[in-house]
């Protein structure tokens, strides 16, 4: 029998060695690095991380490792971790430094619960950064982390933390940072679509101090070459051959199938599955009986408890393990456990148990998991035992405690999996055996699991959640609880946009409690109607309701509720979130929140600074805000709840307004990888940038947001592409049904049009402005006077809706900008290009966005060419192409390149190296000739006369030896000097 351990020299990974161990000793230097390896089951992602974690501890660095366990949908929060930690804990040179960061005893076991808060998450966080950073100064460490794809979602936060903000981070001036490396392995075959490793990966892989490594399958000569090496003595080519053709590349399956090669004749098995459990009948009775009782433990299992569970005598025991260790499936660990060497080994065994026998094996862990005491960390494998066992009544009792403990480490994605497990639970387990206590009924824990679901980001089930516990509370319950319930689904309802209901529980809620004397219930309650109020346009009660709520939260001493009614406050009064009162306010509830712990409040007061800078056209000043809510989400885990995605929508949007196009692409691509399905419109404007680079197929994404549930912002971005879109196809008439339809769709209840209005407006006008002008040319005076009228329509709609915005005041800059060009666009339409008209316009844009600017820089040049104010027009055409060219707006590029040519606007005509009979102003006269237009219709393109046309229509004709236009035309074709014109290449 071969024997097959990590003494075995390590074959096939060269290249992927000499990376980490490079990786290694840069980290002894300072420079602090961390490496994603990716494998598929089997590959050797173990063996290699194991070979190099023997080089870090020769080279005196310390090895903390730690597993992720696979418990189904029970997840132990930050698992890894402490068991990384508990490595460093049991080194005598780390007691200082230990002490120096008490926070971490939390995951140890021998600290206090931690807060209740996000901010207790964040310090503990924090405190693993110190530990590990402080641990490094001491000795060099190296952190192995493996089996990602099994990590529960606080170690997946934990991780992104360190690797994000904490440990990898050099401070200024480029100093080095920790002798630190973190290497961390998964199963990239089990990452599917929706797996939640997924957008984590696509995230750090994209810090400059994380890199990815790939081992990929092997090839066929390295795989001979290994079996050849494990087999010991010498292997039969065709045995070997054999053992290649079957492992496909793959270390682990090369492994099993040489272990099965002394089976009966031809029994070498086709799958994998069927190998692992060949080897393992190959066992005496005694041990697969242990080895079956181990894969119901998990990956790992301590010594005593597996004796207990398998209930032989030690001497027994010990044999059964020596022949598993032998024969390679078990392998011993430190603190006196035992580990599958593969997952895919116990994997396969338990798949073999019979479902009676699996579940007695559960039934026994459970108990006696239970009689060693019930520690918190432990809850959650024991209700993943009890569930197992069919126990119900001690899987609910073990699932509350696990939701407890995922509750006060700040792990709101775990504790939400307990409580609905609990709920799954409740109605199957008799009312005589459920656990008793305060707060421990259906409703409340319904509510809870409400709030934890928002807390996650699962905005939806939150709903669904809140609206059980309604459909929960009878008559007679209590009149707090009650109201509880409703301001709750009232908020969630507001995450899903159904303002009219979310306004009536929140009216309901309110009217449930008496305001005198002010209870922390009714607090809330008012502050939850404030913002629904607001959303239907009862801006007066929500003024008078916040007011009056704000003093009882101060008298109360309610920080969180006082911060949230601060923040409705700086967009009720005044001027609003732009002016400086309202920016104070924001700032004020944004550090009392932070105080208080609750982050959905400080990232409601973050968003709000941001959209106050954008609205007020202070662009650069947007920034900061939004990265500094960014970063605060990302810490609480709570990317994808719903300010962090507004804020990512404006982030992108800011990018493309100040023309950081490619900044703008980069950022939704990443978003992209990271944020659910609900989250799909924040990449509207990296639509937008496509839009303007001449991609059309960006309102194909767009139209496909609009087949998905009703969502408001969805709704807004759709409605801007595809009226751009629509305007850079030529096709005012499905522009100007774009926006009828957007803002039928997104005008609310109380009939308040959206300020989104004016922009959409004026992009329709575009397109309707040409189709206008098409026909004046064309001499048909009804279609002209026809879209001159629709042109009054749309400007019309803009002015109102600029006039008295969302808020009830006149728009900021960028509204006022959007009106300006609207405005130019309807002189266009009705009677002409306007020079003013468009030097407003240009203005108006400079308040930062340049693409729109130029946009209007291209007509204004048109405009004063045909008022003859030729070198004004140049300038602006010139300044106009500038910015086009440096963001590859190719649509907009090739407008303005028509336009210098034809106006003349160009110092030297534009290069060609066609040799040619014709001067530059008659090439100009012979593409429009191709175009079929008129003596008159060239001269007014060309901003010269008819009868100056004529001329050179002459001159043309006698050059090419052409008899008339069409032969003209055709002979220019033929000998190349013009070409088509390009179609769609977009319309302002």
């Amino acid at each position: 029998m071969p024997q097959i351990s990590s003494s075995t020299p390590l074959i096939g990974r060269d290249d992927e060695l000499a990376r980490l161990t490079g990786v290694l000793s840069r980290a002894r230097g300072g420079v602090a690095r961390a490496v994603l390896v990716a494998g598929d089951a089997g590959v050797g992602k173990t063996r290699v991380l194991d070979e190099v974690a023997g080089v870090a501890s020769r080279a005196g660095m310390t090895v903390l490792a730690g597993h992720c366990v696979d418990l189904g949908d029970v997840g132990l929060p930050y698992l890894p971790f402490t068991e990384a930690l508990g490595v460093l804990a049991a080194d005598g040179r780390f007691a200082e430094v230990l002490a120096a960061h008490p926070v971490v005893e939390r995951l140890l076991g021998g600290g206090a619960d931690a807060t209740r808060d996000v901010g207790g998450r964040l310090r503990l966080f924090e405190g693993i950064a110190g530990l590990l950073a402080d641990a490094a100064d001491i000795a060099p460490l190296l952190l192995v982390l493996e089996d990602l794809h099994w990590a529960d979602q606080s170690s997946r936060d934990l991780l992104r933390f360190l690797l994000s903000r904490g440990i990898l981070q050099r401070p200024a001036g480029g100093a080095p940072t920790h002798p630190l490396a973190v290497f961390a392995s998964y199963r990239a075959d089990d990452l599917h679509r929706r797996h939640p490793l997924r957008p984590l990966l696509a995230e750090l892989v994209r810090l400059p101090s994380v890199e990815r490594l790939e081992l990929r399958p092997m090839p066929d000569p390295e795989v001979a070459r290994l079996v050849r090496a494990l087999g010991g003595a010498p292997l039969p080519d065709t045995t070997v051959r054999r053992i290649v053709e079957r492992a496909e590349g793959n270390a682990f399956y090369a492994e099993e199938l040489l272990a099965a090669t002394d089976t009966e004749a031809g029994g070498v098995p086709s799958g994998l599955a069927d190998v692992l459990l060949i080897r393992f009948e190959q066992l005496s009775d005694t041990a697969q009986q242990v080895l079956r009782t181990a894969a119901v433990a998990g990956r790992r299992v301590e010594h005593d408890l597996l004796r207990d569970a398998v209930g032989i005598p030690e001497d027994e025991l010990e044999s059964a393990l020596r022949e598993s260790v032998g024969r390679q499936l078990l392998v011993p660990g430190e603190g006196d456990t035992y580990a599958f060497r593969h997952a895919l080994a116990r994997e396969a065994v338990y798949a073999d148990l019979l479902p009676g026998e699996r579940a007695r094996l559960h039934g026994g862990f459970a108990r006696l998991l239970d009689g060693r005491g019930h520690r918190a960390e432990g809850a959650a494998e024991r209700a993943h035992h009890y569930r197992e066992s069919h126990d119900l009544a001690e899987a609910l009792a073990a699932s509350l405690e696990a939701a407890n403990h995922a509750h006060r480490v700040g792990a709101p994605a775990e504790e939400l999996r307990h409580l609905e497990a609990a709920l799954d639970l409740w109605s199957a387990v008799d009312a005589s055996a459920r656990p008793a206590g305060e707060g421990v009924d259906r409703v409340t824990l319904t509510l809870r699991a409400s709030a934890a679901a928002a807390h996650a980001g699962e905005t939806h089930r939150a709903v669904s959640l809140a609206r059980a516990a309604l459909a929960g509370v009878g008559q007679d319950a209590d009149s707090e609880l009650a109201a509880r319930v409703r301001y709750t689904l009232a908020g969630n309802l507001l995450g899903v946009d159904s303002l009219t209901a979310a306004f009536t529980y929140s009216s309901e809620a309110l009217a449930m409690i008496p305001a005198e004397p002010p209870s922390r219930t009714w607090v809330w309650a008012a502050a939850t109607h404030v913002l629904t109020a607001r959303q239907v346009g009862e801006n007066a009660t929500a003024l008078k309701v916040a007011r009056q709520a704000l003093r009882a939260a101060e008298e109360l001493e309610v920080p969180d509720a006082r911060a949230d009614l601060l923040v409705s406050l700086a967009t009720l009064e005044g001027g609003g979130r732009r002016t400086d009162e309202g920016r104070k306010r924001l700032k004020e509830a944004r550090d009392i929140a932070r105080g208080a712990g609750n982050a959905l409040v400080e990232l409601r007061a973050l968003f709000n600074l941001a959209v106050g800078c954008y609205e007020s056209g202070r662009l650069d000043e947007c920034l900061p805000w939004l990265t500094e809510g960014l970063d605060r989400a990302r810490r609480a885990g709570l990317l994808s709840s719903l300010y962090p995605l507004e804020m990512r929508y404006l982030r992108l949007l800011v990018l493309y307004t100040l023309g950081r196009w490619d900044e703008c692409l980069r950022a939704a691509r990443t978003d992209a990888e990271v944020l659910p399905a609900a989250g799909g419109y924040t990449a509207g404007p990296a639509w937008y940038v496509e839009i303007a680079r001449g991609d059309l197929t960006a309102a194909d994404r767009a139209a496909a947001l609009l087949e998905q549930p009703f969502d408001w912002m969805a709704t807004l971005v759709s409605g801007v592409v595809l009226t751009d879109a629509a305007a850079q196809r030529g096709e005012p008439e499905a522009a100007v049904a774009r926006v009828r339809s957007s803002v039928e769709a997104l005008t609310d209840e109380a009939g308040l049009v959206p300020d989104v209005t004016v922009r959409l407006a004026a992009l329709a006008l575009a397109a309707v402005a040409d189709r206008a002008a098409e026909r004046r040319l064309a001499g048909d005076e009804t279609q002209a006077r026809h879209w001159a009228q629709t042109a009054t329509e749309l400007r019309d709609l803009a002015r109102a809706t600029a006039a008295h915005g969302e808020s009830g005041i006149p728009q900021g800059p960028e509204g006022q900008a959007w009106l300006a060009r609207a405005e130019a666009e309807w002189v266009r339409a009705a009677s002409g290009p306007d020079p003013e008209a468009w030097g407003r316009a240009v203005t108006a844009f400079g308040f930062g966005d340049v693409y729109e600017r130029a946009r209007c820089q291209l007509r204004f040049a048109e405009a004063l060419l045909a008022t003859d104010r030729r070198e004004e027009a140049a300038v602006e055409a010139r300044a106009a192409r500038e910015t086009a060219a440096r963001l590859a707006a190719t649509p907009l590029v090739e407008q303005l390149d028509a336009l210098i040519r034809r106006g003349r606007l160009a110092d030297t005509a534009p290069s060609d190296t066609r040799p040619t009979v014709l001067t530059a102003r008659e090439e100009d006269v012979l593409r429009l000739l191709a175009l079929g237009r008129s003596n008159r219709q060239i001269g007014e393109e060309l901003f010269i006369t008819g009868k100056t046309a004529s001329v050179h229509v002459s001159n043309i004709l006698a050059k090419l030896s052409a008899t008339s236009r069409t032969e003209a035309v055709a002979i220019a074709y033929r000998q190349g000097l013009i070409t088509p014109e390009p179609t769609g290449s977009g319309r302002g």
